[in-house]
């Protein structure tokens, strides 16, 4: 038994030094002299592990090693590089909370380049055209925002008849498009209610007071389900609000519903089934911000919040023809919101027309003073302003090929009669897949304890290109 550190060092190292002399090859039998040992000095923990383990992962990795580095590499992995894996494989195993976001922050802010003043922060949206109230719900229901506030403004349209007309459809509509998650009638009309006593007593808020809307389900909301849309997660009740459900709520604006997603934002199925696309019922909504896309082209709510990573916000809106708007990285902050991706996720509005989302985007921008990536910024909209001069960016070879139809050919040509000025952009020729090692690296790591514990097994979609796989394949990343 050793009796001194250097003992121990000295037998430690003797005694990795002939099970390693088992294998192919052999290691230095002894350390240079007044040389001590500086790692693998840790108990062994976790599997054995042999050369032999070591040449079936460097098929992983896309590393070659020798034999005698395979040996070296076997002889001290228990000691060195295992313990520190003791985070997720025990015994001292540390729970991270789900709100923990990494200590570096990202900023993807060029360097030197200083952001032009865009001329102040102001926002005068569409004045009202007093246009008569519709008599039929329908016809109310699918009125951009802007008009039903002007509607509520004036009082020719109350809150609490707005939003029993949109929770009547989203009840009379879902079971075909699977696009609510929680309905939340009691919530919304105490909402409605409340809205029309301020209104009713000069306190109107702005073009968002009394207007319902539709949340995403990864968007937390006190003492109401959120789900991310995933079998695990589906008795989860938030004990406070995301930055964004505050900030609409200080508007005043009324949550009808959490709307789908694709499971933990991918794709659009989620444990309830697939949500469709309203004018194609025979297929998907697309996503992950499918509920939203629906729920805002079926006419279910005046505008919804939608995130995007990668596509999110973008595709459903193409694929259910709404508009959407994906602001830059960190104008809205994304705290109480799922993270399924630090460096990239997004959150942005849905509606019916631009000016809609501009009118969300103003209400919910801005640093919350705890999502690191927030940043100050400007919004400069007047609706009555003239479009002629504005300039249109758009790429010519995108134009004239699959998935460009004759539609977005039409809409360029739209632009030029409208007086604006289409201009040819180009990006580099860069490999843009590689933020792939991104997302699936923060992914995995967002989702770590989940798919460790097999409960990402409980997931409808386990295709190869779904989560569950995609999570357990980026451990070797």
């Amino acid at each position: 038994m050793a009796s001194s550190r250097r003992d121990f060092l000295t037998y430690t190292s003797l005694g990795m030094v002939a099970a390693a002399m088992q294998a192919e090859a052999q290691v230095p039998a002894e350390l240079p002299p007044g040389a001590p040992v500086a790692f693998g000095t840790s108990p062994a923990v976790g599997p054995e592990v042999s050369p032999a383990t070591f040449t079936e992962a460097e098929k992983l990795m896309q590393l070659e090693m020798t034999p005698m580095d395979r040996t070296t590499a076997a002889s001290n992995w228990r000691m060195q590089m295992a313990p520190l894996l003791e985070r997720r494989t025990g015994p001292r195993k540390i729970a991270l909370e789900a709100t923990l976001a990494p200590a570096t922050h990202w900023n993807p802010s060029l360097p030197g380049i200083v952001k032009a003043p865009q001329g102040g922060n102001h926002f005068i949206r569409s004045m009202d055209a007093r246009a008569e109230l519709p008599a039929s719900d329908d016809a109310i229901a699918f009125a951009p925002v802007w008009q039903l506030s002007r509607w509520i403004e004036s009082r020719k349209l109350t809150s609490t008849r707005l939003t029993e007309i949109y929770l009547h459809r989203l009840e009379r509509f879902n079971a075909q498009l699977r696009c609510v998650i929680t309905l939340t009638r009691e919530h919304a009309l105490a909402q409605a209610h409340q809205a029309d006593a301020e209104i009713a007593a000069g306190r109107y808020r702005g073009p968002l007071h009394g207007i319902p809307w539709g949340a995403k389900d990864l968007l937390d909301t006190a003492g109401i389900p959120t789900t991310y849309g995933a079998e695990p997660y589906r008795n989860r009740v938030p004990e406070t609000n995301s930055t964004v459900v505050e900030r609409l709520n200080a508007a005043d604006a009324v949550l009808v519903a959490k709307l789908s997603l694709g499971a933990l934002a991918l794709n659009d199925i989620w444990f309830g089934g697939q949500t469709m696309n309203p004018w194609l019922l025979e297929e998907g909504s697309s996503g992950s911000s499918a509920g939203p896309g629906a729920a805002v082209a079926a006419g279910l709510v005046g505008f919804a919040i939608g995130s995007e990573t990668g596509g999110s916000i973008v595709s459903p809106s193409m694929r259910c023809g709404v508009t959407g708007l994906r602001p830059t990285f960190g104008r809205v902050p994304r705290t109480g919101a799922m993270t399924l991706c630090w460096s990239l996720d997004k959150l942005g509005p849905m509606a019916r027309c631009v000016e809609d989302t501009a009118l969300v985007l103003k209400a919910i921008s801005g640093p919350d003073g705890r999502d690191l990536a927030g940043v100050p910024s400007e919004l400069a909209f007047d609706a009555a302003a003239d479009v002629k001069g504005l300039r249109v960016g758009y790429f010519p070879g995108w134009m004239k090929e699959a998935p460009a139809t004759d539609v977005d050919r039409a809409a360029l040509e739209a632009v030029k009669k409208l007086g604006m000025m289409p201009v040819e952009v180009s990006l580099p020729d860069w490999p843009y897949d590689s933020l792939y090692v991104i997302l699936f690296a923060e992914a995995a790591a967002a989702f770590e304890e989940l798919t460790l514990s097999h409960q990402i097994d409980e997931l409808k979609m386990q295709v190869a290109d779904a989560w569950p796989n995609c999570f357990r394949q980026a451990r070797f990343l």
